[in-house]
């Protein structure tokens, strides 16, 4: 797992420098949230406090806009979950207005898109791909809201290969946006994403069940605030609701999490 682990963050970089060089615009960020997040009952249940340190990064460029993380959790729990582990998506999405050069949306419809994904956790060895569209929407205050459809298309090892056991295909429903907005002279924002998974039947014929992640976040500009350097370094919470976690119909999670960001 350590040599694909650090195959995987040698890509992540040089994709990013590729991504970085021809970019329209850019915005990377360092995350840091702490919480007592739930371990499913398939992994023996309960929970644990939990750290996670999350390399994000979004770009628009030429004939769209990409989107990735990759996040690294390890709880106070040994057990196998969340213990050193590493989690990432990244998304692609090709811009019909900006590829044809014309209007493809309608009312408050701004563009359509083709969106490619990928989902990958390391020590489940699971891989998904997520092919799919994505309406982009134009209404007032947001900096951005999306819809997401796309496919949830299973390419994982199955537990013969020493991973989490392999799943038919679902589909996915996301919505994602930030809301920024002032309070005074005080700069706040209020952004994440919100899915929905279909059900399936694991390999060995159990259901996994549909499930609902909702990960809103609220951000103050603390950078602005106490050290007058606007949008670098961002202080706040991250509510994670997430019903059926991980497939399991017997865990239900809602955590809140510190959150810090950093911009770089």
């Amino acid at each position: 797992m350590k040599h694909t682990t650090l195959l995987t963050l040698s890509l992540l970089n040089m994709s990013l420098g590729l991504h970085v060089s021809a970019a329209q615009w850019s915005t990377t960020e360092l995350h840091y949230q702490k919480g007592t997040l739930d371990a499913p009952g398939f992994v023996g249940g309960g929970d644990a406090s939990t750290n996670i340190i999350t390399f994000q990064h979004a770009s628009g460029w030429k004939y769209g806009d990409n989107f990735f993380f990759i996040d690294h959790l390890d709880d106070d729990k040994v057990d196998g979950f969340n213990d050193q582990d590493w989690y990432g998506e990244w998304y692609s999405n090709f811009s019909l207005g900006k590829i044809s050069g014309a209007n493809v949306g309608a009312g408050s419809i701004k563009d359509v898109g083709i969106l490619m994904g990928f989902n990958w956790a390391a020590d489940a060895s699971v891989t998904k791909y997520l092919p799919g569209i994505r309406l982009s929407w134009d209404l007032p205050g947001f900096a951005f809201l999306n819809t997401d459809i796309t496919a949830y298309l299973d390419d994982s090892k199955g537990v013969a290969r020493g991973g989490a056991p392999t799943e038919d295909n679902s589909w996915m429903l996301d919505v994602n946006w930030a809301y920024p907005f002032s309070i005074g002279d005080q700069d706040f924002s209020v952004e994440g994403h919100m899915e929905y998974i279909g059900e399936r039947t694991s390999e060995f014929g159990t259901e996994v069940s549909d499930w609902i992640l909702a990960q809103p976040q609220f951000r103050w500009d603390m950078g602005k605030a106490l050290f007058d350097s606007k949008g670098s370094l961002f202080l706040g919470v991250e509510l994670q609701y997430w019903q059926n976690k991980l497939g399991d119909a017997n865990t239900d999670e809602v955590a809140l999490q510190l959150l810090v960001v950093a911009r770089l």
